[in-house]
């Protein structure tokens, strides 16, 4: 059974570059196709005669927009991790993201309708907006939070089917071949093999709830432990604390960009950045 799983992984990640926006693309249609019929059986019973190609635009451009936004909440869902999420800082930003985030798909779903019924000779009318945009608001922070909850989900999922990190314990028999208390390579199990990953590979490392992830050349490798667990048992010369919920490796980091807010991020050489909170800046800052 764990060769079929390890199989499956394998045909998985050939396919996964397809099978993640597909995901969205076949939900959408389905929900645009259903709500569609359902709205407009909903208004024949009750008498109004209202087109069905009407009540098709009103689901469609709602749900394409819905749509081209998913990227828009996996980016947030990055920027400010899912575990964060109810903590009150991050809980107000997501709040307030997710107000944007309405503002943006009313004033788009608004724009295709208006476009749909003037292609047909109409008119469309969105009503009184500071009356309507509540009501939309209430539907579209459910949406927000449930796209940045299935995404956590599935990256969390994901990332276990990958490969989980555990320490090096000492040997039933003889020394140890390194300091077990600070280790040089980290035990990984993927794709149904062991293998080593060397510490100094780590670019950074995040906080997930009861996990670390150890992310290495794009891949995340999540070792239960706690910020301040492994933290202590790094080599303090190459891994600084960064962030609460980050630790980054100092031979990767290219650049530090102040930000407005007095914190700042750390530019790798790989590409990616990693949050420096302004509690830590000035440690990195000495220990680069």
């Amino acid at each position: 059974m764990h060769i079929a799983s390890t199989d499956l992984l394998q045909r998985y990640q050939r396919w996964r570059r397809v099978a993640e926006p597909g995901f969205w693309i076949v939900l959408t249609v389905l929900q645009a196709s259903v709500n569609s019929w359902l709205v407009w059986q909903d208004l024949q019973r009750t008498g109004v005669n209202t087109p069905f190609w009407e009540v098709a635009v009103w689901e469609w451009s709602s749900n394409l927009v819905l749509l081209a936004l998913v990227p828009v909440v996996v980016l947030a869902g990055q920027y400010r991790p899912l575990h964060l999420v109810f903590q009150r800082q991050n809980l107000r930003w997501h709040l307030a993201a997710s107000v944007v985030y309405s503002l943006v798909h009313v004033a788009a779903m608004v724009a295709l309708r208006k476009l749909a019924y003037w292609s047909a000779g109409s008119d469309y009318d969105f009503g009184n907006w500071w009356r309507e945009l509540p009501y939309e608001y209430l539907k579209d922070v459910r949406a927000y939070f449930l796209v940045l909850l299935a995404v956590g989900f599935y990256q969390l999922l994901l990332m276990r089917w990958q490969g989980e990190a555990t320490l090096l314990g000492e040997p039933d028999e003889g020394p140890a071949v390194e300091p077990v208390q600070q280790p040089e390579r980290f035990l990984v199990r993927k794709l149904g093999k062991d293998f080593l990953l060397p510490a100094g590979d780590i670019e950074w490392i995040q906080a997930w709830g009861n996990y670390v992830n150890l992310h290495v050349r794009g891949h995340d490798y999540p070792l239960r432990s706690t910020m301040a667990a492994i933290e202590r048992r790094l080599d303090g010369k190459r891994f600084v604390r960064v962030h609460r919920s980050y630790i980054v490796n100092l031979d990767f980091v290219q650049a530090i960009t102040p930000l407005e807010s007095g914190d700042a991020r750390a530019v790798l050489s790989t590409g990616g950045e990693v949050p420096v909170s302004r509690r830590y800046r000035d440690g990195l800052k000495s220990s680069c």
